[in-house]
């Protein structure tokens, strides 16, 4: 992602640790629920607390953005997707990752994906369109089960593989890459105007003919 800029929205920063170095420009934008704190470390920070559904960007200034623990906490996730459409740039890129309806990171409260509401592929394919992105790429991940213990951490390598040879359908998280979509077509039927003839027709009311002053016809 070179000579871009990069927001990320949500709890983002473990994944843009490596990509700060790399861009022209990162942030990292958080809501309420979470809390702030500063990032990177070792720099000023690029992180700020904002309302989702007001972002304090002007419009087309982002190339990418990047939604972790975001879109499943919103209130509202179709206003929170078209002001993330509002801020990028045409064609630029989204990037979500969010907690598989199916799988059972989702089941527990335990751990991060186990709040908020999870969604199954073709309800984030519906919303996407609905919010004028056009999805591009599909991809699945986090087939290890969400416990703590050494022997499924290691494994976690194996779990991976085996998950999406096998049940691909059930991951812990579903990521999507989509593009914003500048022009919308609508899916709807077309209205034919009806315009009302405004000429009537000959016959229909009396011509009227000049009269003196006397009230006599001419």
């Amino acid at each position: 992602m070179p000579a871009q800029t990069v927001m990320g929205l949500g709890f983002a920063t473990p994944y843009l640790d490596r990509a700060a170095d790399e861009v022209r420009r990162t942030f990292v934008f958080m809501m309420a629920r979470h809390g702030v704190y500063h990032w990177p470390e070792d720099a000023p920070s690029s992180t700020a607390l904002v309302d989702e559904y007001d972002l304090p960007l002007l419009e087309s200034t982002v190339d990418f953005a990047l939604v972790i623990h975001g879109l499943e906490l919103a209130d509202n996730p179709t206003e929170m997707l078209r002001e993330v459409w509002r801020v990028l740039s045409p064609q630029g890129r989204l990037l979500l990752v969010v907690p598989n309806r199916r799988g059972m990171w989702a089941r527990f409260d335990t751990t991060p994906f186990g709040y908020g509401q999870p969604y199954s592929r073709p309800q984030l394919h519906t919303l996407l369109r609905e919010t004028q992105f056009s999805p591009i790429g599909w991809s699945q991940a986090l087939f290890m089960p969400p416990f703590e213990r050494s022997l499924v951490l290691k494994s976690a390598p194996a779990w991976e593989r085996l998950g999406l040879l096998v049940s691909p359908a059930f991951s812990g998280v579903i990521i999507v890459e989509a593009v914003k979509q500048v022009y919308a077509i609508s899916g709807g039927r077309r209205v034919r105007k009806m315009v009302p003839k405004l000429n009537p027709a000959l016959g229909v009311f009396p011509v009227p003919r000049p009269v003196s002053r006397s009230g006599e016809p001419l």
